[in-house]
């Protein structure tokens, strides 16, 4: 029996997407955006990059090894092209006898990583375009967001893949259109199910890991909560709209 989270507009469910890909009807789904797992290394290891910095600091464990971490084979990619619309894939790349090398275009995440010695970009394919995109955000330890600025604003890690919100959010305010349902057959850290919660999508995620699983959906949740906290903030108290009424009479 698949578990199955409800918050917000997103839809979280523990499965292997292998098992419910085959239910879904053609283009039920207007646009997917997928990270699946192309190597291990990161999963073994507990994070990514080299094993020491370019301060020659050894680089810590940040996350547990995870139960399962399958690489796609070729009956996925089919799936994914027939419930969906229009694809973003990240490390399509690493995937490259799946795609037509006339690819109709191509993701770039710029990660303005500097001088470390984490990759410098991230790619993926994507089936909505016919160029290639380049999205700026730094993604590097504490420093994070377009200018690295306000740390306040950081990202907590838990996943080893895991993506920026903004950038889920960009993918979604360019490629996807109102009244689509987006879908995410590797939800991992839970950042694209708060994007679409963020932007108003409805949204299904799958995740077949039971303790990743669980750790997105209490970020997810929380992430939701903070938005709506934020909302009701920026909402005049009672006695303010008596006021603003007034004056606007």
């Amino acid at each position: 029996m698949v578990e199955t989270v409800v918050i917000g507009r997103a839809t979280l469910m523990l499965a292997d997407c292998m098992e419910l890909l085959p239910d879904f009807t053609d283009g039920f789904f207007g646009l997917a955006v997928t990270d699946p797992p192309y190597f291990d290394g990161p999963n073994k290891a507990g994070y990514y990059g080299k094993g020491y910095s370019s301060l020659g600091v050894p680089r810590a464990k940040h996350y547990d090894s995870l139960e399962s971490w399958e690489i796609p084979g070729a009956e996925y990619f089919d799936h994914l092209k027939r419930v969906a619309r229009d694809q973003i894939i990240w490390g399509a790349n690493h995937f490259a006898d799946r795609f037509n090398s006339a690819s109709p275009g191509w993701i770039v995440w710029d990660k303005v990583n500097g001088a470390s010695s984490f990759a410098d970009a991230e790619l993926a394919y994507c089936s909505a375009d016919a160029a290639v995109r380049i999205f700026r955000y730094v993604w590097n330890g504490m420093h994070q967001g377009q200018y690295g600025g306000d740390k306040s604003r950081n990202e907590s890690r838990i996943h080893p893949t895991q993506k920026p919100v903004a950038l889920y959010e960009w993918c979604y305010d360019r490629y996807a259109r109102a009244g689509q349902m987006i879908l995410d057959t590797h939800l991992g850290s839970g950042s694209s199910a708060i994007a679409a919660n963020n932007r108003g999508f409805d949204f299904v995620g799958i995740e077949k890991d039971p303790a990743v699983f669980a750790k997105a959906c209490e970020r997810v949740a929380a992430a939701l909560q903070q938005r709506q906290l934020f909302e009701m903030a920026d909402q005049p108290r009672p006695e303010q709209a008596d006021l603003l009424r007034g004056i606007a009479a």
